[in-house]
């Protein structure tokens, strides 16, 4: 560990300049909006936005709603990132095509259920069976997986695993584009009732803020309140102890692939429902940015996983709006991704283990 009074060298003073110039940007922007919704004519928003307008406090809380909708599933998926690095140590890149498998099984499910007429006549039901479908699929995806690619490699250098992780992304991509044919597949119409606003918040995206609440409370009372969890947390720390004490290791690294891609199969559906089409490369972006969630909450942590989707998901929704606009950048709409990159990046600046710590085993402690 570097000494307190050690000399800092050019990298440090860079990266303070980063941190500096990002914190900055951001204040500078959020004092500009805050200038525009008192008054979008006065000196300071005038100066720094010719443009400058009002945001209505309706626009302002539906960037509210979607934000979290959309970082709700960013969460999710991240769950399944953080759950095989705690056990295994290595990202597994292929988990956004595990997400993206749940939706196509949820599309093809609504679809067949469209058709039978039960998606209008009974349309509870037929998302139950849709989610328990995808859910299904997405579990049996992520649990071959495990056996045939990674289990393999167990003992290899982890920079194999990774690279066949990737390997195994594209495989998927290229046989859901064979097996379904390429370009984008709709769900069928939601109900007219889902979209409505309930209280304030459109009914499609309270769905999906509720079932994502309550995915992430079963898995935290699987992780900290049964047999299963103790042993997966168990492997997570030390597989060999785990191993001396019973515990079946491979079996609990196969439940952990199951959770993590149960969640991704949830997350799946619930995209279908927010956004109404997926294609086969709908698993990429979205599997990037909940590895940069899990990295923001600190991989390895749950918990770090749910609130950095949640935190990306805000961010890339207000920040365009509430940051950017008010500095005047053009085209401000089309950098949501970018930020979201951007808060990853300003994140690892200031504390690099993510907001609430990296959880590693004693392996990569050491």
């Amino acid at each position: 560990m570097r000494s307190r009074h050690a000399r800092r060298t050019r990298v440090d003073w860079f990266l303070t300049f980063l941190r500096v110039a990002l914190s900055a940007l951001v204040g500078i922007g959020l004092l500009a909006f805050i200038g525009q919704q008192i008054d979008p004519d006065n000196f300071f928003a005038r100066a720094v936005n010719d443009d400058a307008t009002r945001l209505s406090w309706k626009a302002i809380k539906d960037l509210v709603i979607s934000g979290l909708s959309q970082g709700s599933m960013y969460g999710l998926i991240a769950l399944g990132y953080s759950m095989v690095y705690g056990v295994l140590g290595f990202i597994n890149f292929a988990h956004g095509e595990v997400f993206m498998v749940g939706a196509m099984t949820g599309m093809i499910t609504s679809n067949k259920l469209a058709d039978g007429g039960l998606w209008e006549s009974n349309f509870i039901l037929a998302i139950l069976i849709a989610v328990l479908v995808s859910v299904l699929c997405s579990t049996m995806t992520a649990v071959i997986m495990e056996r045939v690619a990674y289990r393999p490699l167990r003992g290899a250098p982890r920079l194999i695993p990774l690279i066949t992780s990737i390997g195994v992304s594209f495989f998927i991509q290229n046989s859901s584009a064979v097996l379904l044919g390429p370009g984008a597949k709709n769900y069928p119409p939601l109900p007219q009732w889902l979209r409505d606003d309930v209280w304030f918040i459109e009914a499609k995206k309270l769905v999906v803020l509720v079932v994502a609440a309550v995915a992430m409370g079963g898995l935290w009372f699987l992780v900290e309140r049964t047999k299963t969890g103790k042993a997966m947390r168990a492997v997570a720390e030390d597989k060999e102890i785990a191993s001396l004490m019973g515990i079946d290791v491979d079996r609990t690294i196969v439940t952990t692939f199951a959770v993590g891609g149960a969640m991704a199969g949830v997350a799946g559906i619930l995209w279908g429902i927010l956004f109404g089409s997926v294609t086969e490369f709908t698993g990429f972006l979205p599997g990037i940015k909940a590895f940069s969630a899990a990295v923001v909450g600190g991989i390895g942590n749950l918990g770090g996983a749910m609130v950095g989707g949640l935190t990306l998901g805000s961010s890339e929704s207000l920040a365009p709006q509430m940051v950017l606009e008010p500095l005047g950048v053009t085209g401000h709409t089309q950098l949501k991704d970018a930020v979201a990159f951007l808060v990853l990046i300003f994140v690892l600046l200031v504390k690099p283990t993510g907001l609430f710590g990296e959880r590693l085993s004693s392996e990569d402690r050491a």
